[in-house]
């Protein structure tokens, strides 16, 4: 098996190779599989931070079934080569090691037939090996593992002090910075250039990005603070984790946690762990707030507002022509419970009204036709979406006939990882029903 070394002997430079996941024009693999450690041999030493990472979105970033059903739906009759290119990309990001070791290439490559530590997904060799980025986006992370478990090679982390008696160390700037994240999540069409996700840029024009290291938060600073029970959003508290980085270590006032959970309530639960489906609800119930402005009743308005509290990019974020966040309200009569308005109440297959308030992106053709595969977008016909610190107030249109006095109002803010309805075009219908978290609610009586 040919081992490509990570050292320049004659000059005692440490190698790097951006992650192009093929080496120049050779059509080889950037990396062999054998340079790349297993995260249980990592979890060694390192037994807290690999019981948090297990079963994350990271760890399970090749597993996910929405994606392995989604990438795989999407990639089926195109025939453009630049819609074919982009949606054979999705590997590069969701399985990063086989990636550059040659297998998968390409989406529509066999899953299954991926080597064990590739299907491990965003995994700790593969961060720890991390020296920079030559692009962020589409995960331009620069890479120089070691050689395997017999020389590891130096693993790269955000500690000046640490000491390993299996591996080299170094400091990484890289590693402290909201870059090491951005590399990956941002995301543009790999022809067209349009950009699919930004969660990277929201971040950096918000105002948790300022120089002044007292008010300055970066994605570190509430995903790799959160834990059960603290949901360390913008919002909440984000105290220190003390503990052990590594086992044999000593005691830190703070170690990074690796949960990964972001929003999502589905998939970690597929996979039996139910603390990280309620880690994302409590993430999601502490990022935003919703208020009701009901003086305006009488002339058959309702207004809501709604605020991004708690989260450091726009909300939603991600793939958000997929995501869906929206208002729903409900009108009861007071005495009767009778409901006399609604809107955005799904209905009986999940389905969210057209005429729901729905924040989220919408891809176009380039001839202003909305398109739902991210692989023909080439335009962004709508971003509406609710800036960090920022607010939208909604105004419904009530019917005429509704009582001026008497009513119960509610008002709840949902959000749904994936569209039902896009969920049941690539999956068997009622076969995976995608929960609604309430992410904040508010009421009134009138």
């Amino acid at each position: 098996m040919k081992v490509l070394k990570t050292f320049f002997l004659t000059v005692g430079l440490t190698a790097w190779l951006p992650l192009a996941g093929f080496a120049g024009d050779t059509g080889k693999p950037a990396f062999d599989t054998s340079q790349f450690i297993s995260p249980q041999i990592c979890g060694g030493c390192h037994g807290d931070i690999y019981a948090q990472w297990e079963n994350s979105m990271h760890n399970l970033a090749h597993h996910d079934p929405v994606y392995q059903k989604v990438a795989k739906f999407f990639v089926k009759g195109l025939t453009d080569p630049a819609e074919i290119k982009e949606s054979e990309s999705c590997v590069k990001c969701h399985t990063p090691v086989g990636f550059v070791t040659g297998n998968p290439r390409k989406t529509s490559d066999e899953f299954s037939s991926v080597p064990d530590i590739a299907q491990h997904g965003i995994q700790c060799d593969f961060c720890h090996s991390a020296t920079g980025a030559t692009k962020m986006y589409n995960n331009g992370m620069t890479l120089a593992p070691g050689e395997g478990e017999i020389d590891p090679g130096v693993k790269r982390g955000p500690r000046k002090d640490a000491v390993s008696g299996y591996h080299d160390t170094a400091f990484s700037e890289f590693h402290t910075s909201a870059k090491i994240c951005g590399t990956c999540h941002n995301v543009k069409h790999v022809a067209f250039k349009t950009d699919l996700e930004t969660t990277y840029d929201e971040w950096l024009k918000s105002p948790y990005n300022t120089e002044a290291p007292e008010t300055r938060v970066t994605c570190q600073g509430c995903h790799m603070h959160q834990r059960p029970g603290v949901p360390a959003t913008g919002a909440t508290p984000r105290p220190d984790n003390p503990g052990l980085a590594c086992d044999f270590g000593p005691e830190r006032p703070h170690v990074f946690t690796h949960n990964f959970v972001g929003a999502n309530g589905v998939v970690p639960g597929q996979f039996g762990d139910d603390t990280k489906t309620q880690m994302a609800a409590e993430r999601l119930q502490n990022a935003a707030a919703l208020t009701l402005d009901t003086t305006g009743i009488k002339n058959d308005r309702l207004r809501v507002t709604v605020t991004n509290t708690g989260a450091g990019h726009k909300l939603p974020t991600g793939l958000t022509n997929a995501r869906q966040m929206w208002i729903e309200i409900k009108i009861k009569n007071k005495t009767t419970g009778k409901i006399l308005f609604t809107a955005g109440v799904p209905d009986k297959n999940g389905y969210v009204p057209d005429d729901t308030v729905m924040y989220n992106t919408v891809f176009g053709d380039g001839q202003g036709n909305p398109v739902i595969n991210i692989s023909k977008a080439r335009e962004i016909l709508r971003d509406y979406r609710i800036l960090p610190k920022q607010s939208v107030t909604e105004t419904f249109n009530l019917p005429p006939e509704l009582p001026e006095t008497g009513l119960e109002i509610r008002a709840r803010l949902c959000y749904r990882t994936f569209s039902q309805k896009q969920l049941d075009m690539v999956m068997d219908k009622g076969k995976t029903t995608m929960p609604v978290i309430s992410m904040a609610e508010a009421a009134a009586a009138i």
